[in-house]
């Protein structure tokens, strides 16, 4: 862990330098979920993989834009395992941050033309650690960027963003078990959707969508490959047949769709794990 510690280090100094933006919120949504799929990868693994993942989540808006941060803690089965002694499942945290300023706020004039309702420029972070055998991420990832907020019932936002990465493994197999403090990948574009459609008065469309280019060679020389990313769910608001408000309680279907995983390709992994389509069941309880 020690290693991790100055990457972790720069992702909380970007945290802290907008966090006075939460704080002054006009708007805030916290929610609390659960997901489960049977059928996750992970690179160079051949089995499926069953995880459970509890999420916090957290959006606001203030005067000059908007927050999201999503701590995700995943449980794996035993087919990841965590340790060579024990067949317990490995454990992760990854942690999602952006915060987006609106220039039209800004400047104190709006951005709007024809469908485009909003213009921003986004920055933030992940950041993950992982205690499984085979790779034992540490990955840290700045991102910055423009984003263009579309005019549509509820909303949907595509950014353009570069991406600086690095990552500090220490698996216990090679050749990951002979990398060696942390490794930066070449600098690398990614071009990003997400949205929150609603459905009449309880259904919801969500979800988001990541094309990410090749970062170069990785930790121990070999060639990345673009990644695909889509994480998308329908979700169907329950809390006011229970006695609660609207949208506090909400239950629904999750699918993730994920090649080249990570930048790993069929090529370097033997077509073992490098692609997952995984449907998940999904509930959620909104503060």
């Amino acid at each position: 862990m020690a290693k991790a510690k100055p990457a972790l280090l720069q992702c909380a100094c970007i945290f802290l330098l907008f966090c006075p933006g939460v704080h002054a919120a006009d708007w805030s949504d916290t929610a609390l979920s659960w997901r489960i799929g049977n059928t996750f990868r992970e690179p160079y693994n051949p089995l499926d993989i069953r995880k459970n993942i509890v999420a916090l989540t957290h959006a606001s808006g203030y005067r000059y834009g908007s927050n999201f941060l999503n701590v995700d803690l995943l449980q794996s089965d035993e087919n990841d395992p965590g340790s060579l002694t024990q067949r317990d499942g490995a454990q992760e945290a990854y942690v999602v941050y952006r915060h987006t300023l609106d220039i039209g706020k800004l400047r104190g004039s709006e951005i709007k033309f024809g469908a485009l309702r909003g213009l921003g420029a986004t920055i933030g972070f992940d950041w993950n650690s992982k205690n499984d055998v085979g790779y034992n991420s540490r990955k840290c990832m700045l991102v910055a960027g423009p984003t263009l907020m579309w005019d549509v019932k509820g909303f949907f936002n595509t950014s353009l963003l570069l991406l600086r990465e690095s990552n500090a493994p220490s698996g216990a197999f090679a050749p990951i078990s002979t990398v060696t403090g942390r490794y930066t990948y070449n600098t690398h574009p990614m071009l990003t959707a997400s949205w929150g459609l609603p459905i009449g008065e309880r259904l919801a469309f969500e979800g988001y969508a990541n094309y990410i280019a090749a970062k170069g060679r990785d930790e121990v020389g070999n060639d990345t490959g673009a990644e695909t990313n889509i994480d998308m769910q329908i979700m169907y608001d329950v809390g006011l047949d229970l006695g609660q408000g609207k949208n506090k309680f909400r239950i629904g279907l999750q699918y993730q769709y994920w090649n080249n995983k990570f930048g790993n390709t069929s090529a370097t992994t033997g077509g073992q794990g490098y692609r997952a389509s995984t449907p998940m069941l999904r509930a959620e309880y909104h503060f």
